[in-house]
């Protein structure tokens, strides 16, 4: 049977952008210039997407991203913490904005709460819901991890401040450009990563997994190290990614994950480099969209 998946990007994916959003002040800060629109309709989602994220100098520039994808990185959150109407995790568009003179990278989550209010109405809540998560934390045995070198030729092929993040993913597997050196791979039964830090790394695994991840190993440097995984484990992964990016699967594909737990199987596979991932519950914040418009207000 040939598998079609599509990558749970992160970009999918939790990924560190920019910076944690600073204290609101009276005014909320707002892009100079924004444009918001429907993705590309002709592009087929079921054999391969690619998603990304450019900030250089004052453009700014996201790509084939769902409501939730920019609310996660609007509020610091992740994708798979909000929760809303369907369409708001499948329906993909593409942002391009100017920042205003004087601004910074920081104040991007507030200009696109600001944003997203206006252009697609949002209304929501926040609660605290008790989830099943894993936590990451170092085995045993002995930590095999490579650390990374401080400064290698990856940093300086990018301007300092600008951010560069991209991803594709097809049924041949999932590569993802975090900028800047850092990035990670997941094809041939094989989880390869380059300077990822552990708060990075579980960020991304999750993605793959039945539950969020929370990284509990201690852990501050960024690493080098790859997992072999088995067959029935790397094929899991895949599909658990192409449903968390919301695409629809057919029932023979969506069966194939029972039986199968991600979280045996991920910790099977992460005692090859020192690391485990333990089964346990933890509160965590979600965010509840109440009400949102499908299409965009005009730019």
């Amino acid at each position: 049977m040939r598998l079609f998946v599509k990558a749970a990007l992160p970009v999918l994916l939790a990924c560190p952008a920019f910076a944690q959003a600073p204290a609101q002040s009276q005014k909320h800060p707002e892009f100079e210039v924004a444009s918001i629109r429907p993705s590309a309709s002709d592009i087929d989602r079921t054999q391969k997407v690619s998603i990304g994220v450019q900030i250089d100098g004052s453009q700014v520039r996201f790509s084939s991203l769902t409501l939730r994808e920019y609310l996660a990185r609007a509020y610091s959150t992740k994708a798979p913490m909000i929760s809303g109407p369907d369409w708001t995790g499948y329906e993909r568009f593409d942002l391009s904005a100017t920042l205003p003179a004087g601004s910074t990278q920081a104040q991007i989550p507030e200009m696109l709460q600001t944003l997203l209010t206006e252009r697609f109405h949002v209304k929501l809540h926040k609660e605290k819901k008790e989830f099943p998560v894993y936590a990451l934390l170092t085995g045993k045995s002995s930590l095999k991890l490579k650390e990374s070198p401080p400064d290698s030729g990856a940093d300086q092929d990018e301007p300092k401040g600008a951010v560069n993040v991209a991803a594709a993913g097809s049924a041949a597997g999932v590569g993802v450009n975090l900028g800047h050196g850092s990035s990670y791979s997941l094809a041939n039964s094989r989880f390869e990563a380059h300077k990822l830090s552990m708060a990075v790394f579980a960020a991304q695994l999750e993605r793959f997994a039945d539950r969020p991840i929370v990284d509990m190993t201690g852990l501050t440097a960024r690493y080098d190290f790859a997992v072999d995984l088995t067959q029935e484990d790397y094929r899991a992964m895949l599909i658990r990614a192409a449903l968390q990016a919301g695409m629809t699967l057919p029932p023979e594909v969506q069966r194939i994950l029972a039986g199968n737990s991600s979280g045996s199987g991920l910790s099977d596979a992460l005692q090859q480099v020192g690391l485990r991932l333990d089964a346990r519950k933890a509160p965590i914040d979600v965010i509840v969209i109440d009400d949102a418009l499908k299409t965009p207000t005009d730019n």
